[in-house]
């Protein structure tokens, strides 16, 4: 595959970075199935039957991509009388087991939605589970994509999926709380550690942090380590593993802990979920949160005690380290991809463009993330201040990583949260830490 983390393009940043990004499909619970019709592009306005079975993970109402693929079926069918699309939706870890259970008894869907990266989808790649779909992609298609953007699209050469939108982790700041506090918004790591002080002195909790789904934490040591090593430090160590036992990475391990020593974090942090950390921070209870874009829909709602409160700027430096303030966690975002054994593999492409076309350009209108498609006709003029400062940070890009646990082996990717976690609960030392990263196997993907 091709190092579909890497953004370091500049023709990728001028031709995406004029968008905005926000909130993801993310959260809420329980299941929703609706029979709809649909399909797209190239395809037959009559002649067979065909129904196509999608299955997705955007069920909660706040997720602008609910709606889009509800309307996507709609409006599809009615391009396609013959096609009916039924779509399936289930949320987080329940999908996860949902879809490994149905491709093991041969009971997937035509279009299955896929976390990005290769910890989760290369092993259904590599079973052979998944469809390449470079003979049914159009080149009127592909020139809609943004350049690069299929890099991430791509395994051992061959296109699986398409684009939808990409995202981008900020750190988050109540700028009510800093005021009251006294507090500056920090660009360097004195001044994280000063305003965390300020905060603390106010009776306010500094971060919210949500530990107990384990990943939160670890975009923390993902973000830290690329200060102190650098985004090319941490290219090379994913290749060669060995190096996670030296200085840069001791060091961004003693840097976690200097934030749990100074009280940066609520006191129950390793009992938090994800749902709670950003449900408190929307609800005024602490002054920061480091996350993707896909909190925006959260944090700006018209209950939300932040609405209007909140900034976005890049994660503050290290002085006298590798790493700058050009240099992010982000990625283009998870995709749908098509099942060996569907019957109708056409078709199926051809919704599947439509489909992500759509969440392209109608999510990243919605703030459901920066597409990754031409969208030089939509209307931005309803895109939010977090979207527009998002975009801007976007847009002074030098380098993107993204998530550690799309880029270790799967098995991996669980150890290196657990190291997080134990991390963050002091519960071993940062060389202890960097010796046991040291062991974990190099990334196929650099």
């Amino acid at each position: 595959m091709k190092k579909i983390f890497r953004k370091t393009s500049a023709l990728f940043v001028a031709a995406s970075m004029t968008l905005a990004l926000a909130a993801c499909a993310g959260g809420g619970s329980g299941t929703e199935k609706t029979g709809g019709e649909g399909q797209a592009d190239g395809g037959s306005d009559a002649g067979e039957e065909i129904t196509l079975t999608i299955w997705h993970q955007s069920v909660s109402d706040t997720d602008p991509v609910k709606k889009i693929i509800e309307d996507s079926v709609e409006e599809y069918h009615k391009l396609h009388p013959n096609i009916t699309i039924e779509q399936d939706g289930v949320t987080g870890e329940q999908y996860k087991t949902k879809i490994k259970t149905a491709f093991a008894a041969g009971e997937a869907p035509d279009i299955s939605y896929m976390f990005s990266g290769g910890s989760f989808v290369k092993p259904y790649i590599d079973a052979g589970y998944l469809l390449p779909i470079d003979e049914y992609l159009s080149e009127e298609t592909k020139s809609k994509v943004l350049p690069g953007m299929l890099d991430g699209c791509t395994f051992d050469g061959k296109v699986y999926t398409l684009p939808t939108v990409t995202f981008l982790a900020n750190l988050y700041c109540n700028t009510e709380m800093f005021d009251k506090a006294g507090a500056k918004i920090p660009t360097t790591w004195d001044e994280l550690l000063e305003a965390i002080e300020k905060l603390n002195d106010a009776g306010m909790t500094p971060i919210m942090m949500g530990e107990k789904d384990r990943w939160p934490g670890m975009y923390w040591y993902d973000i830290v380590s690329a200060r102190t090593a650098g985004n090319k430090g941490l290219e090379e160590a994913f290749g060669d593993p060995s190096k996670f036992n030296s200085e840069p990475f001791i060091k961004a391990a003693e840097k976690m802990q200097e934030l749990v020593n100074a009280k940066a974090f609520n006191e129950n942090m390793m009992s938090m979920s994800y749902d709670e950390m950003v449900e408190g921070f929307a609800a005024g209870q602490g002054a920061m949160l480091f996350q993707a874009n896909w909190v925006h829909p959260s944090i700006q709602a018209d209950t939300s005690a932040t609405k209007g409160k909140v900034t976005c700027v890049s994660f503050p430096v290290i002085e006298g380290m590798a790493g700058s303030e050009t240099e992010f966690s982000g990625g283009s975002s998870d995709g749908y991809y098509i099942n060996v054994n569907c019957e109708h593999p056409e078709e199926a492409v051809e919704y599947l463009s439509y489909l992500s076309e759509k969440i392209g350009r109608d999510g990243y209108q919605q703030g459901a993330g920066l597409p990754c498609w031409n969208t030089e006709d939509v209307d931005t003029s309803g895109l939010s201040v977090l979207d527009t400062e998002s975009a801007a940070l976007m847009e002074t890009g030098t380098s993107y990583i993204t998530w550690w646990d799309n880029i270790f082996p799967a098995e991996d990717s669980e150890t290196y949260k657990d190291l997080v976690a134990q991390l963050m609960a002091l519960k071993i030392t940062p060389e202890e830490f960097a010796e046991s990263m040291s062991k974990l196997s190099p990334s196929e993907f650099y």
